[in-house]
């Protein structure tokens, strides 16, 4: 067990409590009215940091290359296997003034950047979900207190992983902890209405969750572990993803209908659970690995059972069918590392609760009609 363990199982208590005793207050609660006037949502900033990230990369290479002639051993050494796979860049890094003064691009910049990337990735899922949902989350203490526990756990980790750049890196995820819920704040205050906008489909709503998720995991290895030589390997994947986001956006959808019971059953059972998950998912995630599994596992079997609970009969039959296929794509078709399998995984299991909700849905409509 690593050393940070007890801060990491603590941070997993006291996150999933808060957001236990939070959550439901602020799902009760009616959206907040925004002011309208730029109802562009996060995905924008989104974009904007992570070309902020894949930058501070290119700066890195040049950094290297120009200043330890390629030699990545100063700061490899004090991380695992499997960080700093740095192309050359030789045509840029030869033509670049000063390059002495890009150091701070070594771990400092990202450690600015990696909270408002996390934290803004999760409300623009849940905005491709609900609008209102948005709103709620983005303008309630759900969000400091997630940028709160997130840190802790990025912190903890950093700690761990002990390097000359730790101090600056704790310092600069501070900052971020105190920027980053504030602007979150400031995009929500700017939505349109919520209550103006349609309904959302939970098929193509899985398929945003996959494609986000699948961008996220190109990230983190080709950038987040400052592995941008790595890049073109991850293209068609990055691609693919893309295309999936697009298509759910610009494909126009059928018009707005009711939906039945099991399928707005499930539509509010993920609302709950991405506001219950808000605030601990991080450390939940970090305690896995580095904290107590079982601790980390238990906290989100009671987050996952808040969230289904007060539609427990109608969902109970569509969950055990997802759990079966989600099992099974994590068994025959595994990712190369846990998140990518988790990733797979949950994307099976969402796609056959949400196919097996609107069948019980549809035979139901066909018995009422020949009744």
């Amino acid at each position: 067990m690593s050393g940070i363990a007890p801060l990491l199982d603590g941070t997993v208590v006291a996150s999933a409590a808060a957001a236990l005793l939070l959550a439901p207050r602020v799902l009760r609660r009616k959206a907040p009215a925004g002011r309208g006037g730029g109802a562009f949502g996060p995905e924008p900033v989104l974009a904007a940091v992570v070309a902020l990230v894949y930058l501070n990369q290119v700066l890195v290479a040049v950094y290297v290359n120009r200043v330890h002639h390629g030699d990545v051993s100063f700061i490899a050494r004090h991380l695992p296997p499997g960080w700093f796979d740095v192309p050359r860049l030789d045509s840029l890094a030869t033509r670049f003034p000063a390059p002495e003064l890009l150091a701070p691009s070594v771990l400092r910049v990202q450690a600015f950047l990696e909270l408002p990337l996390v934290l803004l990735a999760f409300v623009t899922v849940v905005r491709r979900l609900d609008g209102a949902l948005y709103v709620r989350l983005a303008r309630s203490p759900l969000i400091p207190l997630a940028a709160a526990s997130y840190t802790v756990a990025f912190c903890a980790v950093e700690w761990d992983l002990r390097n000359p750049y730790t101090v600056d890196d704790l310092v600069l995820r501070a900052i971020a902890a105190f920027l980053t819920p504030p602007l979150i704040a400031w995009l929500a205050r700017r939505e349109p209405p919520p209550e103006a906008e349609p309904a959302r489909s939970l098929f193509r709503f899985t398929l945003d969750l996959w494609a986000y998720g699948q961008l996220m995991l190109v990230l983190y290895d080709t950038a987040l572990l400052y592995n941008l030589a790595r890049l073109g390997d991850h293209l068609p994947s990055a691609a693919a993803a893309l295309a999936v986001l697009v298509a759910t956006r610009a494909v126009p959808s059928r018009p707005p209908r009711p939906p039945g019971p099991h399928t707005a059953a499930l539509a509010g059972a993920i609302g709950r659970a991405l506001a219950l998950f808000l605030v601990p998912a991080l450390a939940i995630r970090y305690a896995e690995s580095f904290g107590t599994p079982e601790l980390a596992a238990l906290a989100g079997i009671l987050v996952i059972g808040a969230a289904a609970r007060r539609d427990a009969p109608l969902l109970l039959l569509p969950a055990l069918a997802g759990a079966a296929v989600g099992y099974a794509v994590a068994a025959f078709a595994p990712g190369p590392y846990y998140e990518a399998t988790l990733l797979r995984s949950a994307t099976g299991a969402l796609l056959a609760t949400t196919a097996l909700c609107a069948l019980l849905d549809t035979a139901r409509t066909r018995l009422v009609v020949h009744s």
